[in-house]
């Protein structure tokens, strides 16, 4: 039986008071009996949770008591066991490194598309004005072997923080296109999307909700394999079923990868 809920959010918002609402989100998860992984910062919030549904929808209920995410919508999805060992709540410097501070997307973010209009576009092979769509896959490497959109772009970083120096490579193959960066969630498209536009691209939009909302609401259309995740459960399906190989080499590696990630962000 699934019963453990697993909710993913974020949200650029500024919170000067990032180390008060880490204290409290620690406390409360901690009561709660929760597990997962919080990143707090300046700039917003990044979150991770699994447990019994009533403990983290009263979670929820907490974080939306709070003006600045009363409007948050986390991402659900089901699993038999809990996908993580403990519940870490940090403060960084930012909730996804890029390390250019000059894009804050608290302060106005690059257009959004839905995925039902990015399905439409791939179904008729452009956007509504006739201009070719390319997909752009925000991810690290090893992310995007797992699986990605039929065709994407994919430039083979290996951390976000190599972004920007690779759309400088390859910008040029953007222009005249649509571009519709994605990523597992949202929170490192809406970052690349932000950049591409303020380096000169004018057609470029954030996949809403990211690859995990684009399953939900399409089936995963035009998307081949499945979509890693930063926990226990290693990978989901379109129908957002766990892919789970804990025993696999692959495995292994790729989850020490993701940790390492995860501690320098």
């Amino acid at each position: 039986m699934q019963n453990i809920l697993n909710i993913s959010a974020y949200k650029f918002v500024p919170i000067p008071d990032a180390a008060d609402l880490r204290d409290l989100l620690q406390a409360k998860a901690t009561e709660l009996e929760l597990k997962g992984s919080i990143l707090v910062a300046e700039e917003g919030l990044n979150l991770f949770v699994a447990g019994p549904e009533a403990a983290v929808r009263d979670f929820v209920a907490v974080l939306h008591a709070d003006s600045r995410f009363a409007d948050l919508e986390p991402k659900e999805s089901w699993s038999e066991r809990q996908p993580f060992r403990k519940m870490l709540v940090k403060v960084k410097r930012e909730i996804i490194r890029m390390n250019h501070p000059a894009i804050r997307p608290a302060e106005g973010r690059a257009p959004a598309v839905p995925p039902a209009t990015v399905k439409r576009w791939l179904d008729q092979g452009h956007d509504d004005e006739g201009r070719p769509v390319v997909t752009l896959d925000t991810r690290n490497a090893f992310e995007v072997d797992y699986g990605t959109f039929e065709g994407a772009i994919d430039w083979r970083i290996t951390k976000f923080s190599e972004f920007p120096d690779a759309l400088q490579a390859h910008k040029a193959d953007l222009e005249g296109k649509t571009v519709v960066s994605f990523c597992t969630g949202g929170i490192r498209c809406e970052k690349a999307a932000i950049y591409m536009q303020d380096a000169g691209l004018d057609h470029v939009y954030q996949l809403e909700g990211g690859i995990l909302k684009y399953f939900e609401e399409t089936g995963g259309a035009h998307y081949k394999g499945d979509c890693f995740v930063f926990d226990g459960r290693e990978a989901l399906a379109p129908d957002l079923t766990a892919r789970s190989n804990g025993n696999s080499a692959r495995a292994a590696e790729d989850k020490h990868l993701a940790n390492k990630l995860r501690k320098s962000q």
